[in-house]
């Protein structure tokens, strides 16, 4: 063992006192960790100290490794069901691969964080979500006050104080990615109602987050290339004028692809359109047709992501105020790993005259300033119909949906807040958005504009505001 090893060897003892005496942290951590990491996962937790953190879990599968050997024989009584190793972090050697692996105030302290991080690349398979999380750096004086006061454990060394950019560019060197960052955490002493009031309520907000004590960030390795089948759904509800050719525009992509029309009560010719276009189709494409029961486009996409039998979703509006052709850069762009749900922008390129009224735009640059603070993660446009997953990421935001509950009938923010809680990588394609050519929105500005404020809010309770120090 190093230096830094034997020392924390030397204070082990000490830990369960100044775990309790820090007892608010702790909580803190135990439950942004198991806000972070789904229930189903499995964990490996490098300084995993006496194991407090891992046994705070409910998951099933939880690895810890810890430098200390007393932290480990004392992790191992306590908590027999977790597997503990005693290794140095930069020497461990494990077969399996992990669906997370958690670094809470571990890079701090590595004599190289590059090196470190190379050897994290065995452990992880290409959907293995790294969580790290450190202290803000306007936080070291107090911190190396309590230091010195011994209300904080003993330290093995000066840590390595790094910005959550140094941590993103050390990450970035190694091909990992930053899927999104948090700041949490503004009183870091028990304080009862009102400590708890002040880290739920104040510290999420814009401008005071930055001075939080805690910084999380979540990474994943990028990954190569791989051809996927492809299955596009397309919601149709009073679109007649819209179908016909329809299947010559949408083109052929990946090993296969299927087209799944829903059509959903409409009141026009739309059925009778989509039988014609499907009997007169003749080409690759392998095509279905179902009418839904409920109602809404959420409902319809649901349906239709059930029927679909190819590994990648897309959802291609009937209104085609999307051309099909831009279908293959959202292809592109996950089969090349840049991101886990792609969606169209429509608010980079200029817009045609009478494709999105004035107060549209309004309404959709506050939505997008209120999502990229909500989820940490730059979004443009949230209300854009093209949205691109992988079925295995779909099940799992099915199989989460009732954190947020049945509350989206658009499907847009249900498929957002799904991947944004199970940390995946969201991106977008900038995309020309046209004037609707055939028919009428099914969209009220001010109806489903207070219902799209309300889903927000319920959002922002249950993704940034949610008691963490409860």
């Amino acid at each position: 063992m190093g230096q830094a090893d034997d020392y924390l060897e030397a204070v082990a003892d000490q830990w369960p006192r100044f775990y309790r005496r820090n007892s608010a942290y702790h909580c803190h951590l135990q439950n942004l960790a198991a806000f972070l990491i789904p229930q189903d996962a499995s964990v490996l937790e490098f300084g995993c100290r006496q194991g407090e953190l891992l046994a705070a879990l409910p998951n099933q599968h939880k690895v810890g490794v810890e430098a200390s050997q007393k932290m480990v024989l004392t992790a191992r009584k306590k908590y027999p069901r977790i597997q503990f190793i005693h290794a140095t972090y930069e020497e461990v050697r494990l077969k399996a691969k992990f669906d997370y692996i958690l670094l809470s105030n571990v890079v701090q302290y590595l004599d190289d964080i590059q090196q470190f991080i190379k050897k994290l690349c065995p452990l992880c398979h290409d959907q293995t979500k790294i969580i790290v999380i450190g202290f803000n750096y306007l936080w070291r004086p107090w911190l190396d006050l309590a230091t010195k006061l011994r209300l904080r454990f003993p330290q093995p060394k000066e840590p390595n104080w790094l910005t959550g950019e140094d941590i993103r560019n050390l990450f970035s060197l190694e091909f990992f990615e930053q899927i999104k960052q948090d700041h949490s955490f503004l009183v870091p002493v028990d304080l009862g109602r009102i400590g708890r009031g002040i880290n739920r309520f104040l510290a999420p907000l814009p401008i005071l987050h930055r001075f939080c004590l805690v910084n999380d960030a979540v990474f994943q390795k990028t990954v190569h290339f791989k051809p996927l089948s492809v299955s596009v759904v397309v919601p149709a509800r009073n679109e007649a004028g819209n179908i016909q050719g329809i299947l010559k525009k949408i083109p052929p992509m990946g090993v296969k692809t299927e087209v799944i029309f829903v059509e959903g009560h409409s009141r026009d010719q739309t059925v009778a359109a989509i039988k014609q276009e499907i009997k007169n189709y003749r080409g690759p494409l392998r095509l279905s047709f179902y009418r839904q029961k409920g109602k809404g486009k959420a409902d319809a996409v649901r349906l239709g992501f059930a029927k679909a039998k190819n590994e990648l979703l897309m959802v291609l509006d009937a209104d085609l105020s999307v051309a099909p052709a831009e279908l293959p850069k959202f292809y592109q762009a996950i089969a090349n790993g840049r991101g886990e749900l792609i969606m169209g922008s429509r608010l980079v390129y200029p817009l045609e005259k009478g494709a999105m009224r004035f107060l549209n735009v309004l309404g959709n640059k506050f939505f997008s300033w209120v999502f990229s603070y909500l989820l940490g993660q730059p979004i443009k446009d949230t209300l854009c119909g093209t949205k691109v997953l992988r079925r295995r990421d779909y099940q799992k935001i099915a199989a989460s949906r009732s954190y947020f509950g049945e509350f989206d009938p658009f499907g847009d923010f249900d498929l957002i807040f799904g991947a944004a809680k199970l940390n995946l990588k969201i991106a977008e394609i900038p995309i020309r958005y046209r004037e609707r050519t055939y028919g009428q929105t099914n969209i009220s500005r001010f109806r489903h504009g207070w219902l799209l404020l309300k889903m927000t809010l319920l959002a922002a309770k249950k993704i940034k505001f949610f008691n963490l120090s409860a």
